[in-house]
């Protein structure tokens, strides 16, 4: 089934569209796909590049594939299974945040084509708690190993914003294989501020005392290096399982003509990002697990990002712009690499060039 090829027509279509609209009138479509499960199975054949020489365990669960979605996409968990017949390895919702909340007004997401980079100013935009959590007990089980992202609501106080933390892992962590603690999106005022030892001490301490779930960190790009990886090692020392590195950027001297407001992603991120991946990996690659994301959108980046110290890469907005066969050439670019450097198997890839 060559749904591929469809793409150079559909995509001018939805570029005619606000990219919000955009955005809904895919998700109604990937919607439209899981509820017909034997069209679902049928694109997920064509999608899926399933080799065994990219299988890993991870999370107590085996990954089909390193290339991952991430959040941001499926905030609300209603197309898990429509976006599992894309060929993702795994699926990461969210943010998820206690009370349902509106976000920034609109326009608040923007397309930056020649760049093939986005823009947002969401503001953890979501249905609540309960609506997610809803749907993930209809979903069990998940296709693909599935990672909640949850963050404090807008009017939450720092002093208060452990105990949203709190509830949120209470209420995701036996519906979901990991969950990641974010406290770096720049849309949410103040919520940056959370970067700090004290918090990640405090909100690690009551997570991990609630479950025995995978609980990542999502950092920000916008650190120095230094306080990245001071941040990260805080994280894990008080017992995160691992991180994920880097949110979006408020840097807008990377793009001339960008919005003043919002976080910054695609091709315009990737060097950013990967200097503080490649920091904080150099420091805790073999401690904990490592996920990279930030302006990977083809094979060759996503190989630098696993020889890095990466054992998951995800995407996000080079998907607005590739497509739906985004995670398939991304995979089978990564084949054709590993062929090149003679290995055998992903895990072969993860941390070569840390020298392991």
């Amino acid at each position: 089934m060559r749904v591929v090829s469809v793409w150079p027509i559909v995509r001018p279509l939805l570029f005619r569209l606000d990219p919000e609209t955009a955005h809904g009138v895919a998700m109604a479509a990937l919607r439209a796909v899981q509820a017909v499960p034997p069209l679902a199975a049928r694109l997920r054949r064509g999608f899926l590049a399933d080799a065994p020489a990219l299988r890993q365990m991870l999370f107590g669960r085996e990954v089909l594939n390193p290339v991952g979605l991430a959040a941001g996409f499926d905030k609300d968990a209603v197309a898990v299974r429509g976006l599992a017949a894309l060929g993702f390895g795994c699926i990461e919702i969210g943010t998820v945040t206690p009370k349902p909340q509106a976000g920034n007004p609109r326009p608040r997401l923007f397309r930056h084509p020649a760049a093939e980079s986005v823009q947002n100013a969401m503001g953890f935009n979501n249905a609540g708690l309960d609506a997610v959590r809803a749907r993930l007990l209809r979903l069990r089980p998940s296709p693909v190993p599935l990672g909640v992202n949850i963050g404090k609501n807008k009017a939450t106080p720092a002093e208060s914003a452990v105990a949203d933390y709190e509830l949120l892992v209470r209420a995701f962590a036996d519906l979901c294989d990991y969950l990641v603690v974010n406290i770096s999106s720049p849309n949410t005022p103040g919520l940056r501020d959370l970067q700090n030892e004290g918090f990640l001490r405090a909100v690690l301490h009551r997570a991990t005392g609630i479950t025995g779930r995978p609980i990542l960190v999502k950092i920000a790009p916008d650190l120095e290096e230094g306080d990245a990886v001071r941040l990260a090692e805080v994280a894990v020392d008080a017992g995160a399982a691992g991180v994920v590195a880097t949110n979006t950027t408020n840097d807008y001297s990377l793009l001339p003509g960008a919005k003043d407001f919002g976080g910054l992603s695609g091709a315009v991120l990737r060097e950013k990002s990967f200097r503080i991946f490649d920091a904080v990996a150099r420091r805790l690659y073999g401690r904990a697990l490592l996920v990279s994301v930030g302006g990977i959108g083809t094979g060759a980046e996503a190989y630098r990002r696993l020889q890095a110290g990466a054992s998951l890469v995800q995407v996000y907005s080079a998907l607005v712009y590739a497509g739906p066969g985004l995670a398939r050439r991304i995979n089978e670019e990564l084949l054709q690499l590993m062929e090149r450097d003679g290995a055998k198997t992903i895990t072969e890839v993860i941390g070569a060039g840390r020298g392991k």
